[in-house]
């Protein structure tokens, strides 16, 4: 069994930072892909940032630059650090574990998700 725990998320004025943690039980996090992903109202879900169990990463191409996304698997977490925050990053941001690289779709693990609101 996989649970995920988000937090970090919160309000934050533009060009701001904030940085996610997801902590994961269970053994299979350092075989594991882990993903960011966000939702706006009205919009579906989509990935921000993924990392390989060997450290492969990539972004969304609104995020590069911005938003780095790295892994501690000593202790079964991957963070999201976020930069220059923009309006347009206000979503619930939500924590993935798949497998495979790089990663074609999520995989069957989900957070609860965290809010992030960026506003003055």
């Amino acid at each position: 069994q996989v649970q995920l725990v988000e937090s970090g998320g919160g309000l934050v004025q533009p060009g701001g930072s904030l940085r996610l943690s997801c902590a994961a039980s269970g053994s299979l996090f350092r075989i594991s892909t882990m993903g960011w992903y966000r939702q706006a109202p009205g919009n579906q879900r989509e990935l921000v940032a993924a990392i390989s169990s060997g450290g492969l990463a990539n972004s969304a191409d609104s995020v590069k630059g911005r938003f780095t996304i790295s892994r501690d698997n000593a202790k079964n977490t991957v963070y999201l650090q976020m930069n220059s925050l923009k309006f347009e990053d206000t979503a619930v941001y939500y924590c993935n574990l798949g497998f495979g690289w790089p990663p074609s779709k999520p995989g069957a693990y989900w957070g609860q998700g965290t809010q992030v609101t960026v506003s003055p």
